[in-house]
């Protein structure tokens, strides 16, 4: 039996299990049973991220307008507040209303995944019975020094020190290892596999000690596997720059706000070689939130695009290493361990790094807070008028069966989005500009590797690859914490991370279009698609013999987001999307629009202060 018939099936066994493993009792009074104690969502591979089946009830409810789940078991459990969503900002929201109204008030956090965390999402590989941890979505924490007396607070209570992650971070790993930032270019794309060690771009400089290119950028044109043609136009965009703009100073500003990224590539610098567009587009990566073919001159300018001066992507007090070895993961496993003490062991976010939580600890009738995984809330209502109402009904559905819960608030920190299809009596004027928000798809991908000789000998710290669905390859970041060490030596096990910020075919189509378009591209795939991507992927740009893909990969987890970074919408639809309806508010770093764990940390704030 052949290495990926062996992975699939494990992958598929596992992820099949899911929803199987938490049954209900069969008395519609009865209170739910709690998660069978082998259910450990961490160490699954293969389709993660949001795994199939998490979204069906959601996608039937807001595609096909689906209502009836048959009979709903109407449990007699009651709580002052039921939270939708279980991510960074539904947890916070949890632990901000226990602080403000007392621990003894009792909360349900209903999610839809099989794993708390939303995009925090821990991936656990075990590679000759060594456990790696990889994050599989939201990755760092940025900026935190900046982050505001509420955030920071929260960050302390749960046990994250900050001021550890400068010991923590090997900043001299890179340069230790001679790995720098290189750009693989592929044969399919470019006619030949060929390693360049330049980025072409400013994406890796926001990787604390990875070495930049030494090249010039006339060797950097020369070694591109492009045409003379090419080469050239290629070299025209590296010496580039706002420079070549012939506007009026006073105009300037105005003019990059206004005018196109491709509009500059073409008009200003005269470029019409389609492989330099392919760089082009996919330069930005996950760092511009889409391809730069939908960017203003200024906001491809400011993610460091092909043909802008690398940037310091942060000042001095705030450099981008407060990085968990399972990303933002440990934040949201701090705050359910700040909830739910006995699900695993350690005081503070460092010492539960290798605690392996206990699931069945976490919707134990005995709890004050309780999680409840792969439930899918399809409505929310207040039980009367929403301008007198103290009580507000949530449904949700687990294993395709309807029950409903009751709570004195909800927080809604769910996809902003979703939101006009779960609460069908919004004022009008809100339902539409909630319907309006959007995000853009996502893809985390973890690998595990027996050793990392071939990125070692490739001299490979971070790739960018301009012809892959994986735009991003890199080597993980280099933290030790909690006991947890990084990997030292090539000959060592170590992650693999690889970033895909898909595109729709069409270039230069409305960015929301892409989404859409790039989001159903991404859903269509099975792991075996994915698997053979990432086997030419780096079986291309990795020496054979140093790297075999069935000898030296363990394991993958391809961890999709189809709504991943918050987008917004148009105009003010953000704020008037996210106001306070009766005893409903709104959290998730969609309602700021934000992408970081610290803004949605500070919308779950924002909503549990107007629920009052």
């Amino acid at each position: 039996m052949s290495k990926i018939t062996r992975r699939n099936f494990v992958n598929g066994s596992l992820i099949a299990a899911g929803t199987s493993v938490l049954p209900f009792s069969g008395d519609s009074q009865a209170v739910l049973a709690t998660l069978d104690p082998t259910y450990y969502p961490p160490a699954r591979t293969g389709l993660r991220g949001s795994h199939p089946g998490s979204n069906t009830h959601a996608h039937s409810r807001a595609f096909d307008g689906k209502s009836d789940w048959g009979q709903t078991n109407h449990l007699t459990e009651e709580y002052d507040l039921v939270v939708v969503g279980g991510g960074i900002s539904g947890l916070a929201a949890a632990y901000f209303y226990q602080k403000e109204h007392g621990r003894n008030k009792r909360v349900l956090i209903l999610d839809n995944h099989d794993d708390f965390g939303g995009h925090a999402r821990r991936n656990e590989h075990t590679i000759d019975g060594k456990i790696l941890l990889g994050y599989g979505g939201s990755q760092t924490l940025v900026n935190p020094q900046h982050a505001g007396e509420t955030v920071r607070s929260l960050l302390n209570d749960i046990g994250v020190d900050l001021e550890r992650f400068k010991t923590a971070y090997d900043l001299g790993f890179y340069k230790r290892n001679k790995l720098q930032a290189v750009t693989y270019f592929n044969n399919k794309t470019f006619g030949e596999d060929k390693v360049v060690k330049h980025p072409y771009c400013n994406y890796p400089n926001f990787v604390e000690g990875l070495p930049q290119s030494t090249l010039s950028h006339e060797e950097a044109a020369r070694q591109a596997p492009l045409n003379r043609k090419g080469k050239d136009q290629l070299l025209r965009v590296l010496n580039g720059g706002l420079h070549v703009i012939k506007v009026p100073q006073g105009k300037l500003r105005n003019y990059i706000r206004s005018h196109s990224y491709y509009d500059y590539l073409k008009t200003n610098l005269g470029v019409d070689v389609p492989e330099i567009f392919r760089m082009a587009r996919h330069s930005a990566a996950d760092w511009g939130s889409g391809g730069t073919d939908v960017m203003s001159i200024e906001a491809a300018k400011s993610c460091g695009a092909l043909g802008f001066a690398p940037v310091a992507t942060y000042d001095e007090g705030n450099p981008y290493i407060h990085h968990f070895p399972d990303g933002n993961a440990s934040v949201a496993r701090a705050l359910v361990k700040k909830m739910i003490p006995n699900v695993g062991e350690g005081n503070n976010a460092e010492e539960i790094l290798l605690s392996k939580f206990k699931y069945a600890e976490l919707d134990k009738t005995s709890n004050i807070v309780r999680i409840r995984l792969n439930s899918t809330v399809v409505k929310v209502r207040h039980d009367g008028d929403p301008k007198i109402s103290g009580t507000v009904l949530v449904n949700y559905i687990h294993d395709n069966k309807s029950y409903q819960v009751k709570g004195k608030g909800v927080v809604m920190a769910c996809y902003n989005m979703m939101i006009p299809y779960i609460v069908p009596d919004l004022p009008k004027e809100q339902d539409a500009a909630l319907r309006l928000q959007t995000k853009t798809p996502l893809q985390y991908t973890t690998v595990g590797l027996k050793n990392w000789l071939a990125m070692k000998e490739m001299g490979i710290g971070l790739a960018m690859c301009p012809g892959n669905m994986h735009q991003v390859v890199q080597m993980d970041f280099p933290v030790s914490l909690g006991g947890y060490e990084f990997t030292k030596t090539p000959n060592d096990p170590c992650i693999l991370q690889m970033v895909s910020c898909p595109t729709g075919d069409t270039v230069g189509a409305p960015a929301v279009e892409q989404f859409r378009e790039a989001r159903y591209r991404m859903l269509e795939l099975n792991f075996d698609d994915y698997e053979n991507e990432i086997r030419d992927h780096l079986s291309g740009m990795l020496p054979q013999g140093s790297f075999e893909f069935d000898r030296d990969v363990e394991s993958i987890s391809v961890n999709r987001w189809a709504h991943g970074y918050s987008y917004g919408g148009p105009g003010d639809s953000t704020r008037k999307g996210r106001q306070p309806f009766g005893r409903i508010t709104i959290a998730n770093s969609d309602s700021a629009p934000g992408a970081d764990a610290l803004v949605a940390i500070r919308m779950a704030w924002r909503a549990v202060n107007e629920l009052g």
